[in-house]
């Protein structure tokens, strides 16, 4: 049960006194999960029956049913119950990109060279490589990987889908690369295809916290940082790591051949070109 959300849709319907008990329990969930009946009565001012009939009112079996689906949601973290964090208007931007500069410093200080070139390594050595995302970021991210790996000669598929990731895992041997993007490494589904994955003996590069599931099963990890700011309604600037790491990686890609990769990107710039015209700073395709 949501709790938090049975008292606010039934705030109309609440009598003075379960009113007062209501804004009680929206103002300081964190002391209405851990008072005493005692003191929720004498805070909110009414009575032990008030309290009571409020409980099954909410849906709850009685108060204590009531104080430990409170004490759930308390779980949730206090930046997504504070409205004191909010900043004012007018430092909305300066905030967004203040949060986007401090993220970019922090990922690129915490990156590893060791772990970039064994990623090189691996997918210079695959046959084919595979790149496996879920969510909003990591799918994306998983497009963005072969976007970036397409250009530079390397056979590349992302997949987005759950059950096709496992398809995919299970058709795998020991010359496919699997990356896998997940700014938690904890989603289900991307922890089972790289089990999957790795059974048959294919090596996973994980774009990922260092300490999350997902890390633990990764032959490489590109760490990335997951500190997020108590500013709840904007995007998150991890994404931004992630993007940074993807970069960095097809960069020394690129450089670990770089006549190569120069002969790629001129024909792909000549092929754009005759496509659509444009002069000679225009993106690759972007």
């Amino acid at each position: 049960m949501d709790i938090l959300y049975q008292i606010r849709v039934r705030q109309d319907s609440f009598s003075a006194a379960e009113a007062r008990i209501a804004r009680l329990m929206l103002s300081d969930i964190g002391f209405a999960a851990s008072a005493s009946l005692d003191e929720l009565a004498l805070r909110a001012e009414v009575s032990s029956a008030t309290l009571s009939r409020f409980a099954r009112s909410v849906g709850c079996r009685d108060l204590r049913d009531l104080r430990l689906q409170l004490a759930q949601a308390s779980g949730v973290g206090n930046r997504f119950l504070d409205s004191a964090s909010m900043p004012e208007q007018s430092a909305f931007f300066r905030q967004i990109v203040g949060d986007i500069e401090s993220t970019l410093h922090e990922h690129l200080a915490g990156f590893n060279g060791e772990r970039f070139a064994d990623a090189v390594r691996v997918l210079s050595e695959a046959r084919m490589i595979h790149a496996f995302g879920m969510g909003g970021c990591s799918s994306g991210c998983s497009d963005e990987l072969q976007v970036r790996l397409v250009r530079l000669g390397y056979p590349i598929a992302a997949c987005r889908d759950a059950v096709m990731m496992r398809v995919v895992a299970a058709s795998l041997g020991a010359e496919h690369a699997v990356i896998v993007c997940s700014l938690t490494g904890q989603t289900p589904e991307l922890i089972e295809a790289v089990k999957l994955a790795h059974n048959y003996g294919a090596k996973v590069i994980a774009i990922t916290r260092p300490d999350s599931p997902l890390a633990e099963l990764a032959d490489v990890v590109l760490a990335l940082q997951g500190v997020e700011t108590s500013f709840i309604y904007k995007p998150t600037a991890a994404r931004y790591g992630m993007l940074l790491a993807i970069d960095v990686l097809a960069t020394e890609l690129a450089l670990s051949m770089p006549e190569a990769n120069q002969e790629r990107l001129r024909r792909i710039k000549l092929a754009l070109d005759d496509y659509r015209g444009g002069d000679d700073c225009l993106p690759l395709g972007d």
